[in-house]
């Protein structure tokens, strides 16, 4: 089907939905998906950003600037996934606790506020990935407008560009629990100590990466277009100098670059450079 055609149904699909709470989180499908709500809806939708813990300050921020921008109503909640045994255990259904945590809140708000549908971001690649939180979304019946139009995430990301919206390039990102090895309990100080790693290596210079947390060892993930900046010593003695100073023993980076949803992967057993012991 032609990129328009499918644009079109998109449309249709949200103007068939009622009064609807999009859930936001300010990466490219669900950004878009949001400004494509608004354009069909207008005053009769809202995004909804979850706010927690696991989310980094940077990307709430971004977020909000973004929502600003465009007219795009907003509302901040709080969701408190990190109270719920099932989720803090950390294992590779985690993601389902997080979602099921997320749209429990969004039905209480949609319930006192009036709106007939919630509608989150997930578009027809993410079939083919390992990502529980889809169960927890069919579980509440969350609509899946970009997936029911049928677009990919090459898709979205070219109407995006066509729309004038500068997240159409922005790097995928996931909450910072996705970065606790699964078994690991997913504790404040974990996500604190991701978030701050992550900052340094946006400061470092570099666009697209994980900072993996598995205990007492750190895994570094940079996209393999970025990847030949970090292989030289005096960038292995800026990694050892910032995650040592985040009370890590080990630091290593990983051979075969960024690769998102890796920890569902069992990357943990993947090639690795050890800088320093």
């Amino acid at each position: 089907m032609p990129l328009a055609a499918k644009e079109e149904r998109l449309a249709g699909i949200l103007t068939s939905l009622g009064r609807t709470l999009v859930a936001y989180s300010g990466g490219v499908d669900s950004a878009y998906l949001a400004w494509a709500a608004h354009k069909a809806r207008q005053a009769d939708m809202l995004a909804v950003i979850a706010d927690s813990p696991s989310l980094a300050r940077a990307h709430l921020r971004d977020a909000v600037s973004f929502a600003e921008e465009t007219g795009i109503p907003l509302e901040i909640i709080h969701t408190a996934e990190m109270t719920r045994p099932e989720y803090v255990r950390n294992d590779p259904q985690r993601c389902f606790f997080c979602k099921d945590e997320l749209f429990r809140v969004m039905e209480d708000f949609a319930g006192r506020h009036g709106f007939q549908a919630i509608a989150y971001g997930v578009n027809v690649d993410d079939q083919g990935d390992f990502r529980p939180g889809h169960a927890a979304a069919r579980e509440h019946s969350v609509a899946a407008p970009l997936l029911e139009a049928g677009l990919t995430k090459a898709e979205i990301r070219e109407l995006a560009r066509n729309a004038g919206l500068r997240v159409w390039d922005k790097p995928a990102s996931a909450c910072l629990s996705s970065r606790i090895e699964h078994g690991r309990p997913v504790t404040q100080q974990a996500l604190a100590t991701v978030e701050q790693g992550e900052e340094a290596l946006r400061t470092l210079g570099f666009r697209q990466f994980r900072v993996r947390y598995h205990g007492e060892l750190v895994r570094i993930e940079i996209a393999r277009d970025e990847l030949a900046r970090a292989l030289s010593l005096p960038m292995f003695a800026e990694f050892t100098r910032v995650f040592k100073a985040l009370g890590f023993k080990f630091v290593s980076l990983d051979t075969e670059g960024f690769r998102s949803g890796s920890m569902n992967a069992g990357a943990a057993a993947q090639p690795l450079i050890k800088l320093l012991t």
